[in-house]
């Protein structure tokens, strides 16, 4: 398990939700996934990754991760010694929704003048 690691719930099949975690620093090559686990609650994770060595889980510097509070409780729970990053695509997200809606106001307030 690396210093930095990487938590999303990704959807693999139909209805099939699933948590994976991933070193970062592997690139998607060889010992990039560190769990893959059919479940997104924060309960049935934790006792899961509660049974990797604390002193593995204790290295873990930080954590990327969805805006899903159980993502925080997860990784609170299993990983108290990272630092948790929140995923920057949710950010740009969030970002871009909210100039939308502003967008989308002032349209309207100038079609109304």
């Amino acid at each position: 398990m690396e210093k930095y690691l990487s938590i999303d719930e990704t959807a693999l099949s139909k209805g099939g939700f699933y948590t994976i975690i991933t070193n970062k620093s592997a690139k998607g090559k060889k010992g990039a996934i560190v769990a893959i686990l059919s479940e997104t609650k924060a309960e049935p994770i934790i006792a899961q990754l509660i049974k990797i060595p604390k002193s593995l889980r204790d290295k873990v510097k930080e954590i990327t991760l969805d805006i899903p509070h159980s993502m925080k409780i997860i990784v609170k729970k299993c990983f108290p010694k990272a630092t948790q990053v929140t995923d920057r695509f949710y950010v740009q997200k969030l970002a871009l929704e909210a100039l939308q809606d502003i967008r989308v106001k002032h349209r309207w307030e100038a079609i109304d003048q």
